[in-house]
């Protein structure tokens, strides 16, 4: 048996369990849930399976890749329900996409350049979703620092786009020089334009060094809450919490949890 005969063995389980979990006599909580409830899980699956790679931990990715699967068929499954779609349809879109947006590799015409290959992916994409504009088609939910990430990787593609991460830069500290001098005018108009541009500037710079400034910012947050426990936890060995401690204290023991993790 090769590998996708395996995985078609699993996936056609996967379905049937959840055929099962959403009939009659199935799981109370499981019948009970919607496509909204379910896209918050599937968002939280995705940003854990992000985490796991990073983290090059392999079962973990396994595990966290099965459980962004069973959002996707528990989602299949409920617009079954509405009469909607199947997850057939799902799985067939995606190949019949793929062999259309490869036919360097399906088809007859050939090229070896990955720029190449870029360009007529993106001018398929165009053609097939009728687009007017390079930015039509970015999603209003898609949380904000990466929307600025997607429209400038969308904005390279035309050519439009630094050549290096070091030519991105000067414009951070410009925009980080602009910023400082609105904070310093007090106006909160300005401040706010400022600190959009910082932070669409940052995710240009990200981008150039292969980062995605969401999951880069993601782990800033870890990092900083893994941090402040040990203050947490240091104040308590003392009889003490952060709202009764002055900042010096606080600090010097945020030093400490640095220093610890290094």
């Amino acid at each position: 048996m090769t590998d996708a005969q395996r995985a078609g063995e699993k996936f056609t389980e996967l379905v049937n369990i959840m055929d099962t979990l959403r009939g009659e006599g199935g799981c109370p909580w499981d019948r009970k849930q919607d496509e909204k409830s379910i896209v918050n899980y599937f968002l939280e699956e995705a940003y854990e399976a992000v985490e796991a790679i990073y983290q090059a931990d392999f079962s973990a990715i396994v595990e966290e890749l099965g459980d962004m699967l069973m959002e996707i068929v528990f989602l299949s499954r409920i617009y079954k329900e509405k009469e909607k779609f199947r997850m057939a349809d799902v799985v067939e879109g995606i190949n019949n996409k793929m062999i259309r947006r490869h036919p360097h590799v399906f088809g007859e015409k050939t090229t070896t350049n990955t720029a190449d290959v870029i360009t007529a992916w993106n001018k398929q994409k165009a053609s097939e979703k009728n687009r007017g504009s390079l930015f039509d088609g970015i999603s209003q939910v898609t949380p904000a620092l990466l929307t600025a990430f997607q429209i400038g990787l969308r904005a390279s593609l035309q050519g439009f786009d630094w050549e290096k991460a070091e030519d991105v830069l000067p414009k951070v500290k410009e925009e980080l020089m602009e910023l400082e001098k609105a904070v310093d005018k007090g106006k909160q108009e300005e401040v706010l334009e400022e600190m959009g541009d910082l932070f669409f500037a940052l995710a240009n710079l990200s981008r150039h060094l292969g980062i995605n400034p969401e999951v880069a910012l993601k782990f800033a947050n870890q990092k900083f809450i893994g941090r402040f426990q040990y203050i947490e936890e240091k104040l308590k060995e003392q009889g003490k919490v952060p709202e009764q401690t002055g900042l010096d204290e606080m600090e010097q023991l945020y030093q400490q949890a640095k220093k610890r993790r290094e």
